[in-house]
């Protein structure tokens, strides 16, 4: 049994009011076998969008490489977005060595109720990914529900919203669930009647398109 533990501790800082939480970056990224053209951060993998979602909304002209400038390059981002990143899997364990959510086993949740009341001024929390099984808002519902609350759906089209109330500080704060950021969920985006709707109008028209349009209004 493989454990893949998160090898990144929540980037958080002062003033932050808006937060990404995902899962569990691919397994290479907890055992230091990174690939040519990863980036060894969050969301780092030379395979996933997130990075280049972004690059395209706001012109970051970002390297992608295995180099502390890279690193240096998204923090700044995050920081001058005001955006900080708390994937909620603290460690799981695995039959296969691979980075599916489904071979997820034995989950450990991180608090992250906990770092809301140390960070108040954070107001949304940007999903990566929806509430498929093992999916990051699948797991916040639990997590929400350990601590006696759960969210409200307030927009049921893609990407659905809702609000919850934390149970320490009483302030609400919205959730966004946005497609993935990874190849495995373009067949998902595939499916979704806004993406058909722009691919007949543009064949042209690409997954990571759809997304950029989805993601720039939240971030």
């Amino acid at each position: 049994m493989f454990v893949h533990q998160h090898p990144y501790p929540p980037f958080l800082f002062s003033g932050m009011e808006k937060l990404v939480v995902g899962t569990l970056p691919p397994p290479r990224f907890s055992t230091g076998m990174l690939k040519k053209g990863d980036v060894d951060f969050c969301y780092g993998s030379r395979d996933g969008q997130l990075w280049p979602i972004l690059d395209r909304i706001f012109s970051l002209q970002l390297t992608y490489e295995t180099t502390n400038e890279a690193i240096a390059q998204r923090k700044r981002f995050l920081l001058g977005r005001k955006i900080g990143i708390c994937d909620i899997v603290e460690r799981a364990e695995r039959k296969k060595i691979d980075a599916s959510d489904l071979g997820m086993e034995n989950v450990r949740l991180r608090e992250v109720l906990n770092h809301l009341e140390a960070y108040p001024t954070v107001h949304t929390i940007l999903f990566t990914g929806g509430n498929s099984k093992n999916g990051p808002e699948y797991f916040f519902r639990k997590h929400l529900k350990h601590h006696g609350t759960g969210l409200t759906l307030v927009n049921t089209t893609v990407p659905r919203i809702h609000e919850f109330v934390h149970p320490a500080t009483h302030k609400t704060i919205t959730t966004v669930s946005l497609t993935a950021p990874s190849g495995s969920a373009n067949r998902a985006v595939g499916s979704i009647p806004a993406y058909k709707l722009a691919k007949d109008k543009n064949p042209e028209f690409t997954t990571l398109d759809f997304r950029v349009l989805q993601y720039e209004p939240f971030f």
